[in-house]
């Protein structure tokens, strides 16, 4: 699909708006009911939030940060902000107070916008250490009706300012509009922060877009397609879906109703575009393997049998071998019989376009949703590059590679094998941090920090990161990535860390899928008073220990993982052990469980 953007954020916005009009651009549950939103709706709240922050004082390049869920509220504050020439600060909501201070300190926010009283809390708690912060804005007033404070306001109140002023300003939303230029930063995102604070990416209008037109020309999108928003709007990812790609393509974005209804709301919308992160997918395969279980002889033997033609369907499919007769009908009666039935318990019976991105994803899962006949691709890309770098075509999905480059986008190999990237997607540069800058942009390329090969067709693959590589007292060099998501296939390991940096052998640190190994412990009568008694019994460690030497039977023997520990708590970002995306903090893991690795060797 090929679209003329034009050249900033709010401009195709208010494009859009004009285009679609009253055809819906957005859906929200409430009381049982997806309301409706239209683009010409969508369109005056973004233009009344925008002129209810210069209301309040917002200048050109101003920041204004926003923490809450995906709801209609973070689009509205969002583009309001870029509308009148400010600069849209995402902060997740698992953030703590002083992870909050952080954020709106480096960034010198003046307003904040919050979803509801437990965010405001954490402002409130640290707004005495933050000069710049001027007004806290509440998406959701739920519990605060009576409260009272000069710095907060409601964001129904915000609107309303902003329509008065809106009203008495005649012209001056549109000359906040048309000053905003390409090269004027459009958001600051703020990278994962695995190894140190989160540093601020620094995005302009005309990253944001290339990076969309280039998607536009790699997928068949319609303006008919839905999406469903459900992850973190502050993560590159789901904000490129849900608002930069959602404006370009004239989707329809439902919004998720809380993280715990995700499974539900899929199924109600069964979106035609789907985007999730490698965990998501991994936890589809679990709950599907396991549910098999449960099933009945003949169901099991039905569902092992379609399996086995839809795998064999795939497999010719992705090397563009035509289907002989016989497996073309088996593969459509194992699809009607088996596989739809499956993909509308999961949501995506309808997705044409099922994209797996933000960290490696096992082949063997691609694999597997390829047999179910779900059109799945792998991509990548890094906050630093607006987000895409490469994906996988409709008729170029080579699984072990995250796809070809996106148009317009450069990739090479450096001698050290780290990937380096070129193109309009790159972004600006660090915030208030000019070394870390020179470091990663070099004459215009992007150091991604990732190891890769680039087959001579041009399909790249991921290694590995160039920080995490193990080197053992034996010289060998091992991307521990790899072997971790070779362990998350199996339904009963929900994470894993591989360790060996300096040692004799590989160990790893196993963390178990607590649904599924206390379903086998009940099917195999295994006895047990607490979850972490449950990971000490000689038959969960027998249980990892087969899987482990699954994983093991496909890795050379200096990758091969000798000894495991499996712990009685999950990696919490609470305990700074993950990233609020999910990303392992190696460096404190091996630091927390510093005695166990060490009982390993």
């Amino acid at each position: 699909m090929n679209k003329v953007i034009p050249d900033t954020v709010p401009k195709l916005f208010f494009n859009r708006v004009e285009e679609y009009d009253d055809r819906v651009a957005l859906r929200k549950k409430e009381f049982g009911i997806w309301n409706k939103i239209s683009w010409r709706q969508y369109g005056e709240m973004v233009r009344h939030v925008g002129m209810g922050l210069v209301a309040l004082g917002l200048a050109p390049r101003d920041r204004v940060a926003i923490i809450g869920d995906s709801r209609p509220e973070w689009l509205y504050a969002d583009l309001g902000s870029l509308s009148v020439n400010g600069i849209s600060v995402g902060v997740y909501t698992t953030c703590s107070a002083e992870e909050v201070r952080y954020h709106l300190s480096h960034s010198e926010a003046r307003i904040f916008f919050v979803e509801d009283e437990e965010q405001l809390d954490k402002a409130l708690e640290v707004r005495n250490e933050l000069p710049t912060l001027e007004k806290m804005i509440v998406m959701d007033m739920k519990g605060l009706k009576h409260f009272n404070d000069p710095m907060v306001m409601s964001f129904g109140e915000l609107v309303q300012e902003g329509k008065e002023f809106d009203e008495k300003n005649k012209g001056l939303f549109e000359q906040r509009l048309e000053k905003t230029r390409p090269d004027d930063i459009a958001t600051f995102v703020y990278t994962s922060g695995t190894t140190g604070l989160p540093k601020a990416a620094l995005l302009s209008h005309y990253n944001v877009l290339c990076n969309s037109n280039s998607f536009a020309q790699h997928v068949q999108a319609f303006d008919t397609d839905v999406i469903l928003s459900y992850l973190p709007l502050c993560h590159i990812g789901e904000r490129t879906m849900s608002v930069y790609h959602a404006i370009n393509m004239g989707f329809t974005v439902f919004f998720a109703e809380s993280a715990d209804t995700v499974p539900e709301n899929l199924r109600e919308v069964s979106p035609t575009f789907f985007f999730a992160v490698p965990r998501i997918w991994e936890k589809f395969f679990s709950a599907i393997n396991i549910g098999v279980q449960d099933a009945t002889w003949f169901k099991r033997q039905s569902y092992k049998l379609a399996m086995y033609i839809g795998k064999k369907a795939a497999d010719r499919k992705l090397i563009h071998k035509p289907l002989p007769p016989w497996l073309w009908l088996s593969n459509l009666l194992v699809s009607i019989t088996v596989f739809h039935k499956i993909k509308r318990l999961l949501g995506i019976d309808r997705a044409r376009f099922a994209l797996s991105g933000a960290a490696p994803i096992s082949p063997d899962v691609l694999e597997y949703f390829h047999a179910l006949g779900v059109n799945i691709r792998e991509s990548y890309g890094l906050t630093e590059s607006s987000a895409l770098i490469a994906m996988h075509t409709d008729h170029n999905i080579r699984l072990g590679t995250c796809g070809e480059p996106l148009p317009g986008v450069k990739v090479r190999i450096a001698e050290d094998g780290e990937i380096v990237v070129k193109g309009d997607n790159v972004f600006q540069g660090y915030f208030k941090d000019e070394e870390n800058t020179k470091r990663t942009l070099i004459d215009g390329w992007l150091h991604t920090g990732d190891l890769g090969e680039m087959s001579d067709d041009g399909f790249l693959r991921i290694t590995g990161r160039k920080k995490d590589v193990i080197i053992t007292s034996g010289g060998k060099n091992i991307s521990p990535q790899y072997i971790e998501n070779l362990l998350k296939f199996s339904p009963y390991i929900v994470d894993a860390v591989v360790i060996g940096d300096g040692r004799k052998y590989l160990t790893a640190i196993i963390i178990v899928d607590e649904d599924n190994v206390i379903k086998y412990a009940q099917d195999n009568r295994v006895p047990f008073t607490t979850y972490a008694s449950l990971t000490r019994t000689k038959e969960v460690i027998k249980l990892i220990q087969d899987e482990v030497e699954k994983v093991n039977t496909e890795l050379s023997r200096v990758e091969q993982i000798k000894k495991f520990v499996i712990t009685d708590k999950i990696l919490d970002q609470e305990d700074d052990e993950l990233t609020p995306t999910m990303k392992v903090k190696r460096k404190k893991v091996s630091e927390a469980y510093k005695d166990i690795i060490e009982s390993m060797y």
